[in-house]
């Protein structure tokens, strides 16, 4: 199992404002281990798991969220339960406890859960710089309850490139065990620091169900996702597998659960959303760009259905998550020190950016303003309002805008300008992985089309 998790956070100074901290978490696997010493982390998982489920009822019931005061109350009582354990265990599972009892009252204030404790289902044991150490590249050493013990890993590209690119390996890490392969799971993490720069103009980006539209100096670029064929697919996949499992097992049964495990919906949906990510991001930071993003609010599914009544398309618009492809942005955007703003999205596809009318579209996602009578395509328009809010507003038709570069007509957004995005299919984009190369190979695609069509033309003509 090779993967990475990314997050960023605003880093505490008061000098810097426009400085972040970027962190990265490395999945690194380790090699088999002894039945003996594996039997160690066996238990020192199960008294780790006890030690978070007993603060995490108390802190609940007590309404506690501070990992300092819980630590003052409970330290002690956990130290005289496992006294064999290394005291920086407790620490950490207050950490532990405390971090899930802070989500589980947010989701009880929210009304979103029933229970009365948080369960403890999926549990990784938490290290501090006490707890353990990186050896070299190939040995982690872990303090236990039976002593320090060194496991080797099995490091990848991914764990050197970090090494070799200006990261700084964190003092935190956890730690899961692999009960079926006798393995611990590492979840390394690195920190670098990042300056946003001033950017010198913007990308407007629209994120629809199938496509996310972006506009890069007046030309509009339309990647195709398929959100909507990959939610459809395996809706329709697990519901044959429950008809069939239900009535020969029953609805609990487990080679149904076992099966339906094996489905990888969610990876293949954030597959398409980092590499998405990746091309805005990179295509940002060649142009000097800060990228622009609609403000959708905290759960924008729950206004998308409010009205309505289909059950498949509910399910596709809660599955579409187009938060998610924002968050990927934006934290790939933190990475590269690439400014991200976010404008309110009202009316930005409906209004015609230079007349400022209406466009009734009729079930269409290309239509014409009603003053100007220009064509005008949805996510287009929508592109060029996100970028005229984030310019200022009312100087949005100023030829000197960065980032808005018109060519030829004295009218803005004239004759001149593209009003219809260019379509990249997803296998094109997703496996070139860059602007650049994608519409090179787009070119060529349309040149072979063009010369088939002639030749083919030809020979009409010869016959």
């Amino acid at each position: 199992m090779v993967g990475c998790f990314l997050q960023a956070s605003l880093a505490l100074t008061n000098d810097e404002e426009d400085a972040l901290i970027v962190t990265r978490t490395v999945i690194v696997r380790s090699e088999r281990i002894s039945k003996k010493l594996f039997r160690v982390f066996v238990e020192l998982e199960g008294m780790y798991r006890n030690i978070v489920e007993q603060l995490v009822i108390y802190s609940a019931r007590e309404g506690i969220t501070s990992f300092i005061k819980l630590k003052a109350l409970k330290y002690r009582e956990m130290r005289n339960l496992y006294p064999h354990l290394p005291s920086h265990y407790v620490h950490t599972a207050c950490q532990d406890a405390s971090t899930r009892v802070k989500s589980f009252l947010k989701l009880k204030k929210e009304e979103s859960t029933n229970k009365k404790y948080p369960s403890v289902k999926r549990i990784s044991i938490r290290l501090d710089d006490h707890l353990w150490r990186f050896e070299g590249l190939t040995r982690i050493a872990i303090s236990t309850h039976r002593g320090l013990i060194k496991v080797d890993l099995i490091p990848h590209k991914q764990l050197y490139r970090y090494f070799n690119s200006g990261w700084r390996l964190a003092s935190e890490a956890r730690i899961k065990i692999d009960k079926k392969e006798r393995r611990l799971i590492a979840y390394l993490t690195f920190r670098k620091d990042v300056r946003l720069y001033k950017p010198s103009g913007y990308i407007a980006v629209d994120v629809n169900e199938n496509n996310v539209a972006m506009l890069i100096n007046r030309k509009a670029y339309l990647l195709e996702t398929n959100i909507e064929r990959i939610t459809l697919g395996y809706y329709y996949r697990r519901k044959r597998i429950q008809k069939k499992y239900d009535k020969i097992c029953g609805v609990k049964c487990r080679a149904k659960r076992k099966i339906l495990r094996k489905l990888r919906e969610e990876e293949s949906k954030e597959d398409t959303r980092w590499k998405v990510a990746n091309i805005i991001v990179r295509e940002a930071l060649k142009q000097g760009y800060g990228v622009v993003l609609e403000d959708l609010g905290d759960k924008p599914a729950d206004n998308m259905i409010s009205r309505i009544k289909d059950e498949q398309l509910r399910h596709r618009i809660f599955q579409a998550a187009f938060k998610g492809i924002q968050r990927a942005i934006e934290e790939k955007a933190k990475e590269y020190g690439v400014p991200v703003i976010y404008i309110n999205p009202r009316n930005t596809s409906k209004q015609c950016p230079i007349h400022r009318s209406e466009i009734k579209y009729n079930g269409s996602r290309i239509d014409v303003c009603s003053t100007g009578k220009e064509k005008w395509h949805r996510d287009v328009a929508a592109c060029y309002n996100l970028l005229f809010k984030a310019l200022g507003g009312l100087e949005r038709c100023s030829h000197h805008h960065p980032g808005l570069i018109l060519d030829g007509s004295h009218v803005p957004l004239g004759s001149t300008t593209a009003h219809e995005p260019i379509g990249i299919k997803r296998s094109l984009w997703a496996r070139l992985k860059s602007l650049d190369e994608t519409m090179n190979e787009y070119k060529m695609i349309g040149m072979n089309i063009q010369g088939q069509t002639v030749r083919l033309s030809r020979m009409e003509h010869y016959r």
